[in-house]
């Protein structure tokens, strides 16, 4: 019952921190690290203990599934230099450096040491992208960073699993059987799930689907991670076409709930297994952990600045002296492009994640997660709360892209609609005719091509109305409560429909991970 009325506390609290970054202007995580590491210096409180095997499944692989399914291939096409260049050297250069402090510092094991690296090499985009989504930014930034925050977890949980005793020749069958995994899972939840139309049903199996497939990968032996990432690609090419509209909007709304439960939960386990760790080091011994993972801290930050500056460096003089052709829509690269992207070199989930998963005999695993959890409490507070303030020195121009391939896009669907009743004479088609037009009044300008139309206007003024008179009929008794929910959910539907697009929508919520999208 303790251990309840706690998870309750700390599940209010999370929500008041969220709340309060928004008001703010900081990622949500970086609140919640500072909550969690409070936590470890909290004399009493529940013990919290979680399976090393179930830490990288229940954590990873919800986030994983989202990052990938939002993930654009074409985008990722556009932008596989820059974005093979942080995935693969910088976490490799990151975790060099950070293996090379716990093995001279901390006095850990080659393979220990790097497992280390493995560990904290891996930023998580998300918490960058909950600040960087509500501002319009040149969106190859946003495209790197997401790219990155995807596909960079699989390098560095490869270098992981090697550290941690997997040979050469395994780690090479996961690397090509993983993706084929990936993508035969994806057509098998397809087909399994394709005569699903309850909405409840279609949710628990989103959850099934995804764990299932983590699990299902980790015991034939193949890697998560990839196999996670190929079948959310696969899964976002083809689902939202199958599944109904119902089904996605409930199963959106439960798994941003989740995830952003399995934050909260992150961070509080981060600092209940802390609390064991510095209750078990001497002062002495005390100091030179916290001094290690100050070191690791360190060179995390000052690994990703100074990498990405040099490649920004080397590709803006590759450009004026041999030129390239770009992309359209996509700007060249910058220093302030570069300052930005090597600023958003947080840790979080993941990383918690990695280290929770150490077996518990792993040599030096005190010091590893104390060094991990350093490194995600140091990035979340010192980037995080400094992100805002240096977007506005930067001085970004504001960036249209989106916009304007929303006002394309509706302009389109539009006329498709249209089209379609082109031949319908009737007063019904001639209503709906009218709707459509009104909703396509503001489809041309880029500036606001989610703006409410004066057909919308009216909708919800009407609408509004429809709800007032509902709860009067049935405090009359006129209607009793079970017709009354029946008519809420009818004027609930109608009233999503009415409003402008995009108002229940943010370009990127605080979940960090909001929807499996399936």
């Amino acid at each position: 019952m303790a251990l309840f009325e706690s998870t309750l506390a700390l599940l209010l609290g999370a929500v008041i921190l969220t709340g309060v970054a928004r008001r703010v202007g900081v990622p949500y995580p970086s609140l919640l690290a500072i909550a969690g590491a409070a936590l470890a210096f909290v004399p009493a409180g529940p013990e919290l203990e979680i399976e090393p095997d179930l830490a990288l499944a229940l954590f990873v692989a919800p986030v994983l599934l989202d990052a990938a399914f939002d993930t654009s291939p074409r985008d990722l096409r556009r932008n596989v230099i820059p974005l093979v260049s942080l995935v693969v050297v910088a976490v490799g250069l990151t975790t060099a450096a950070v293996a090379w402090v716990g093995w001279r510092l901390g006095g850990l094991p080659i393979a220990a040491a790097v497992a280390l690296g493995a560990i904290v090499a891996p930023p998580d985009a998300a918490a960058a992208a909950a600040v960087l989504g509500r501002l319009r930014l040149p969106r190859r930034i946003l495209h790197v960073l997401q790219g990155e925050s995807l596909l960079n977890d699989a390098t560095a949980l490869l270098v992981y699993r090697i550290a941690v005793g997997h040979t050469g020749p395994i780690v090479a069958l996961m690397a090509v059987g993983s993706p084929l995994a990936g993508w035969l899972l994806a057509r098998l939840y397809l087909l399994g799930t394709a005569r699903v139309r309850d909405a409840a049903s279609f949710t628990v199996l989103t959850f099934v689907g995804t764990f299932g497939v983590w699990l299902l990968a980790a015991r034939v032996g193949l890697s998560p991670i990839i196999t996670m990432v190929t079948y959310g690609m696969a899964l976002s090419r083809e689902a939202s076409r199958r599944a109904t509209a119902r089904n996605r909007v409930s199963t959106y709304s439960v798994w941003e709930t989740a995830v952003f439960v399995l934050n909260v939960l992150a961070f509080v386990i981060m600092g209940l297994q802390a609390r064991p760790i510095l209750n078990r080091l001497s002062r002495e011994s005390l100091f030179h952990a916290l001094l290690v993972s100050g070191a690791v801290l360190a060179a995390v930050i000052v690994v990703r600045i100074a990498y990405v500056m040099a490649y920004s460096t080397v590709a803006r003089l590759k450009n004026r002296w041999v030129g390239v052709a770009l992309t359209p829509g996509m700007a060249p690269p910058t220093v302030a492009g570069g300052l930005l992207v090597s600023w958003c070199g947080m840790r979080g989930l993941v990383t918690l994640a990695t280290a929770f998963a150490l077996p518990s005999g792993f040599p030096g695993r005190d010091l590893i997660v104390l060094s991990a959890f350093c490194v995600v409490l140091g990035t979340l507070v010192i980037q995080g709360f400094t992100l805002r303030p240096l977007l506005d020195r930067l001085g970004f121009e504001t960036d249209g892209g989106v916009e304007r391939e929303i006002s394309r896009g509706r302009l389109g669907i539009m006329q498709a609609a249209l089209d379609t009743l082109a031949g319908e004479r009737s007063p019904a088609a001639a209503a709906v005719r009218e709707g459509y037009l009104a909703a396509r009044e503001v489809a041309a300008s880029p500036e606001e091509p989610q703006g409410p139309t004066e057909h919308d206007r009216l909708r919800l003024r009407a609408i509004t109305a429809q709800r007032l008179t509902l709860h009067r009929l049935r405090e009359q008794g006129a209607i009793g409560d079970e017709a009354f929910h029946r008519l809420e959910e009818e004027v609930d539907w109608a009233e999503l429909d009415a409003a402008p697009a995009g108002s229940f929508q943010p370009l990127m919520t605080d979940g960090e991970a909001p929807s499996p999208r399936t």
